[in-house]
C-alpha cells in the first residue's frame, strides 16, 4: 500500500543528491538569479481574485502553463487534470464520456469550474456539477487548480475548491496557428487560430473539431464490441479593447456542439447477473454557449479599481436510446437546459504597498427545465421538472496584507442570500511566512464553505424538497515549501482535513434531505525543479482518506467511492532548441466502487494501475513542428469506472503551422 510513498521518497532523495552538482555545472550566478526570481513572482489570480505573488498566497495551488500544456500534447483538460496532486478522476468510458473530477477525496459537485472567470458547473444537471468530457485544451492558455473551501471569494459550490481555465490572449503581431493530428481509434483533430494586436484593440479567434471512433464504453473484457464514438466542434474567442491607458474592457465567447455515444452502466449477463452492456442507440447531444463581458477602470493612480462583469452560460443536453435487438423493451429520452446569468462588480482598494482591501458585490440567477421519459418491461416512467429557478446574492470582503515582506495574511468574509433557503456566511483566513535565511516558506488556511441545493433537488416533483439546507463544509491545510540550491529544487509538503455536513441525501421515501456527512484527510508532496542538462522534473504524491460519517447507513464508516488513497504522478521533459521530449508516469492505487447489478448492492475494489505515456517533437522548420505521442504505453488494463472502459495503447501524430 505504501509502495508509492516509498518510491516518491526515493525519487527526492535522487534529486537532491545530483542537483548540487548540475546546479554547478549549467548555471552561472546571473541565470541563477533569474530563476530564483522567476519562482517566487509566478503570478496566481484565482486564489485572491487579484493578480498575486505565488510567494504571498497561502493556499495550496497549482498553476498549469500554456507551455506545459503544449509539451504534454493532451487534447482533454481532463487528461491534464489526472497528473495534478490532490485531483482524482473518474471517466466512464473514454473521450466525450461523463468525466469526474475529485479534489481531496470531495464530492466532484463541491468544485466550482471557472471558464476566463465565468462559472460553468450546470445548473440543470441532477447536483449541478461539471462534467469535464466535452472540455478541449485548445486555446487554453494557462489551468489554475485551487485546493481548499474558497466560498468567501467564490460562493456556492467551491466547498472543495476551483479550477480556473483560462483561454488565450492575443498580443503582438498577427499569427496564425493551423495544426491537424490523427491516430489510434480512427481519431483525428484539426485545429485554427488567429491571434494578436491591432491599435487598441487585441483579439484571439480558435476553431477547433475532434473525431473519434473510439471503442466500447461498457468495457469489452466483458464482451462488449460496440465502438462508442465521440465528435465535437467548438469555437471561442475574446477581443478586448483600451481605448484610454486606465480602462479595459473584454469580450470572451465560447460555443461547442458534442455527441457522443453511450452504454448502459452495467454489463450483460455476468456472472448470472442480469445487467446491461452494449446500446448501439444510445447517443447524447450537448451544446454549451458562454458570453462574458468586462469592464474595467483604474482610478486615482492605482488607488482604486473597479470591474464589472456580466456573463451568461447555456447548457442543452438530449440523451436518447431507443429500441434494439439487445433492448426491445427499452428506450428513454432525457431532455434539459441548463443556464446562469451573472453579474460582478468587483473593487479593489490598494490602501498602501502592501494592504489591498477587495470589496465585490455578486448576483445570479438559474434556470433549468427537464424532461425525463422512459419505457422498460415494467412499464413507461415520466418525469418533469418545469421550468424553474434560484437566485443569489452575495457580498464579499477580503483583506490582503505584507509586512516586511516575509509575513503575509489574507482574511475574508462573505454573505450570501438565497431566496429558497435563506442566507449563508463564510469566511476565510490563510496566512504564510517566508524565512529568507533558509529560503522556506510555511502556510497554513483556514476556511468555509457552502453549496446551494441544485434545482434538481429542490424541485423535482417525486424526489425534490423545496426545504433543503445547502450543503456545508469548514476545511484547514498547513504545508511548506522548501527551496533548495539557490531556487533549484522546490519541495512541499502539505497536510489538509476536510469535515462536509447537511450533504443532501434520500429518505426511505426517496425524498431529498439534508442527512449526509463526511471527512476527507491526507498529504501532499510535490517536487519540481529548474532546468538541469535541458531536463526539467516535476512530481507529486498525494495520500487520500476519506469516510463516509453519516448514521444509519450500510455505508456508514467506509471510504467514499472511486477516490484512491495513493497517487503518484512525474512528469519529465527534455526541451533542447528544436526538440522536445515529454514523459509522463501516473501511478493510481486501489479504489472502492459498488457493483449495483447485484442485490443486495456490492462493494468492489478497483485495482491499482499505472499509466505511462511518452511525447515528442521536433521543430522541422521555423514555422513548422511535427510530433508525436504514445499513451498508455505498458498497455495498462484497468478501470477508473467498474465496468466502463478505458484506452489501451494508442499512437498519436501531429503536424503544427506557425505563421
Amino acid at each position: 500500500m505504501h509502495k508509492p510513498f516509498y518510491f516518491f521518497g526515493f525519487l527526492i532523495l535522487f534529486c537532491s543528491a545530483i542537483l548540487p552538482q548540475a546546479d554547478k555545472q549549467v548555471y552561472s550566478t546571473e541565470e541563477r538569479d533569474t530563476i530564483k526570481t522567476y519562482t517566487l513572482s509566478d503570478v496566481v489570480i484565482t486564489a485572491t481574485k487579484t493578480n498575486t505573488s505565488m510567494l504571498e498566497i497561502a493556499s495550496s495551488v497549482t498553476v498549469i502553463s500554456e507551455a506545459e500544456l503544449e509539451k504534454s500534447h493532451r487534447n482533454f483538460v481532463v487528461d491534464v487534470l489526472a497528473e495534478q496532486p490532490g485531483l482524482a478522476i473518474a471517466q466512464q468510458g473514454g473521450a466525450g464520456k461523463i468525466a469526474r473530477v475529485f479534489i481531496r477525496g470531495a464530492n466532484p459537485h463541491h468544485t466550482l469550474i471557472l471558464v476566463d472567470g465565468v462559472e460553468v458547473n450546470d445548473p440543470g444537471s441532477v447536483s449541478n456539477a461539471f462534467d469535464f468530457a466535452n472540455l478541449l485544451t485548445s486555446n487554453v492558455e494557462r489551468i489554475e487548480i485551487l485546493r481548499g473551501p474558497q466560498s468567501t471569494l467564490y460562493g456556492s459550490d467551491a466547498l472543495a475548491g476551483v479550477i480556473s481555465i483560462f483561454t488565450k490572449k492575443g498580443e503582438g503581431k498577427p499569427k496564425l496557428l493551423l495544426s491537424a493530428e490523427g491516430g489510434s481509434y480512427n481519431s483525428y483533430k484539426a485545429n485554427g487560430a488567429v491571434n494578436g494586436t491591432l491599435g487598441l484593440l487585441d483579439y484571439s479567434f480558435n476553431y477547433s473539431q475532434f473525431r473519434t471512433d473510439g471503442f466500447s464504453a461498457a468495457n469489452d473484457k466483458y464482451g462488449n464490441t460496440e465502438k462508442d464514438m465521440f465528435q465535437s466542434n467548438s469555437i471561442n474567442g475574446r477581443i478586448g479593447a483600451t481605448p484610454v491607458e486606465n480602462l479595459n474592457f473584454n469580450f470572451v465567447f465560447n460555443y461547442s456542439k458534442n455527441k457522443a455515444g453511450l452504454d448502459q452502466n452495467t454489463i450483460l449477463n455476468i456472472n448470472k447477473k442480469d445487467v446491461y452492456g452494449d446500446d448501439p442507440n444510445f447517443i447524447s447531444n450537448f451544446e454549451q454557449s458562454l458570453l462574458k463581458l468586462n469592464g474595467s477602470i483604474n482610478l486615482f493612480d492605482g488607488f482604486w479599481t473597479q470591474s464589472l462583469s456580466a456573463s451568461t452560460v447555456k447548457m442543452i443536453s438530449k440523451t436518447t436510446d431507443e429500441t434494439d435487438a439487445a433492448h426491445p423493451n427499452m428506450s428513454s429520452v432525457n431532455y434539459f437546459t441548463g443556464n446562469r446569468f451573472k453579474l460582478d462588480w468587483q473593487n479593489n482598494l490598494k490602501l498602501a504597498d502592501n494592504h489591498t482591501v477587495v470589496v465585490g458585490l455578486e448576483t445570479e440567477t438559474e434556470k433549468a427545465y427537464s424532461d425525463y421519459l422512459s419505457v422498460s418491461e415494467w412499464g413507461p416512467y415520466s418525469s418533469v421538472i418545469p421550468s424553474s429557478k434560484a437566485t443569489t446574492t452575495g457580498v464579499y470582503l477580503e483583506h490582503q496584507s505584507g509586512l516586511f515582506n516575509s509575513f503575509f495574511s489574507t482574511v475574508g468574509v462573505r454573505l450570501d442570500k438565497h431566496d429558497k433557503f435563506g442566507s449563508e456566511v463564510t469566511y476565510r483566513i490563510a496566512p504564510a511566512y517566508f524565512l529568507r535565511l533558509t529560503d522556506t516558506k510555511f502556510k497554513a488556511t483556514y476556511g468555509t464553505g457552502f453549496k446551494s441545493p441544485s434545482l434538481y433537488y429542490l424541485y423535482d416533483p417525486m424526489y425534490g424538497n423545496p426545504e433543503l439546507k445547502p450543503e456545508l463544509s469548514k476545511g484547514w491545510d498547513a504545508g511548506i515549501d522548501q527551496f533548495l540550491f539557490n531556487y533549484f529544487l522546490n519541495i512541499g509538503v502539505t497536510y489538509f482535513r476536510n469535515e462536509f455536513s447537511n450533504l443532501i441525501g434520500y429518505d426511505a421515501n426517496f425524498k431529498t434531505i439534508n442527512i449526509d456527512n463526511a471527512e476527507t484527510k491526507g498529504v501532499e508532496i510535490s517536487l519540481s525543479t529548474a532546468s538541469f542538462f535541458n531536463f526539467v522534473l516535476k512530481g507529486n504524491y498525494t495520500y487520500t482518506e476519506t469516510k463516509d460519517k453519516s448514521t444509519g447507513k450500510d455505508d456508514s464508516g467506509k471510504e467514499l467511492l472511486r477516490r484512491p488513497k495513493n497517487k503518484v504522478a512525474i512528469n519529465l521533459v527534455y526541451d533542447n532548441k528544436d526538440f522536445n521530449g515529454c514523459l509522463e508516469i501516473v501511478n493510481v492505487g486501489k479504489r472502492t466502487d459498488k457493483d449495483f447489478g447485484v442485490y443486495p448492492v456490492a462493494r468492489v475494489e478497483l485495482k491499482a494501475y499505472t499509466l505511462v505515456n511518452l511525447s515528442a517533437s521536433y521543430q522541422l522548420f521555423k514555422n513548422l513542428n511535427l510530433y508525436v505521442k504514445a499513451d498508455n504505453i505498458l498497455n495498462e488494463d484497468y478501470e477508473e469506472v467498474l465496468f466502463y472502459g478505458t484506452p489501451e495503447r494508442s499512437f498519436y501524430g501531429g503536424i503544427k503551422f506557425i505563421l
